[in-house]
């Protein structure tokens, strides 16, 4: 019996429609839409595909979109004075700034000059600190995701083993954190991890953040788990591109109990988590209680 796919898409479609449902009554109490700003700097094409992406949906709900598109050649201090202002500016609730930057750029830097109660990527270290200690703060957007479609699929994750392949503070490190927020004996698996499909096999949650097509394979997976493939990797097969996960998918989801397609499964939520952070951020910064979503 195949593997059932985790719809992504179905589950992005229903959590942007509960944040429309909510805007009006925002609206209604503070005057106001929340505003998300991006800054994409340079002209990377796959960058300006995201951020268009990110605009069209934050304008498709209603929401303000600011997006910044600054020249290759800015400078350092120039851009840590534009993310200045944008702290300063009471329209914006959430900033993000799209990664990755151009070489002669600090990106820790960068990330660290957004405010925090702004920082709806989740990338800031108070994020991470706070990510950690359990306290309200901001999750990255694609961990995040990934633990909506968990939850949603299995229930409660309490006593389950998982396994998180790939250490990112993009994706690797604040996944594992989270499973362990949600009482899962969690390993955090990476590029020098001994013995990784004996290790993997144990799982009954894989989650894979390591950019390699076809990298996990049916013979690292326990009968029944779930599997989380946050991969993607552009391949050209018989003359036309594709896009490929880090699990081989044709064969893993004979063993598995249920898995995410790629494309369709964990990349829809990475844009709407990211309007629900927004809408988070808004609420948290006018004072009001953050809605239930």
């Amino acid at each position: 019996m195949q593997a059932t796919d985790i719809d992504g898409k179905a589950y992005a479609d229903n959590l942007s429609n509960r944040i429309s449902s909510i805007l009006p009554s925002f609206e209604n109490r503070t005057g106001r839409m929340p505003g998300l700003a991006v800054v994409l700097v340079g002209s990377d094409p796959a960058s300006e595909i995201y951020v268009r992406s990110k605009n069209r949906k934050a304008q498709n709900l209603g929401m303000e979109s600011f997006v910044y598109t600054l020249a290759e050649t800015t400078s350092q201090s120039d851009l840590l004075t534009h993310i200045e202002a944008l702290n300063a500016d009471d329209r914006v609730d959430g900033i993000l700034v799209q990664l990755p930057l151009p070489a002669h750029l600090d990106e820790m830097e960068v990330i660290n000059a957004i405010d925090p109660d702004k920082d709806v990527d989740g990338l800031h270290p108070v994020n991470s600190g706070r990510l950690l200690a359990g306290c309200p703060g901001f999750v990255s957007c694609t961990p995040l995701g990934c633990l909506m479609l968990l939850r949603d699929h299995l229930g409660k994750l309490a006593g389950m083993d998982a396994i998180v392949i790939g250490r990112s503070i993009l994706v690797g490190k604040p996944m594992a954190q989270l499973l362990l927020n949600e009482n899962c004996t969690v390993t955090c698996a990476h590029s020098r991890t001994e013995q990784l499909a004996q290790k993997a096999r144990q799982a009954d949650i894989v989650v894979s953040a390591v950019g390699k097509a076809g990298f996990v394979k049916e013979d690292w997976i326990k009968p029944g788990a779930t599997i989380i493939d946050v991969g993607t990797t552009k391949v050209v097969i018989d003359g036309r591109k594709r896009l490929l996960g880090d699990v081989d998918y044709q064969a893993v989801r004979e063993i598995a109990g249920a898995i995410t397609p790629v494309p369709g499964g964990v990349g829809p939520m990475t844009i709407a988590v990211l309007m629900h952070n927004t809408l988070l951020a808004a609420h948290r910064r006018s004072g009001l209680e953050a809605p239930a979503l």
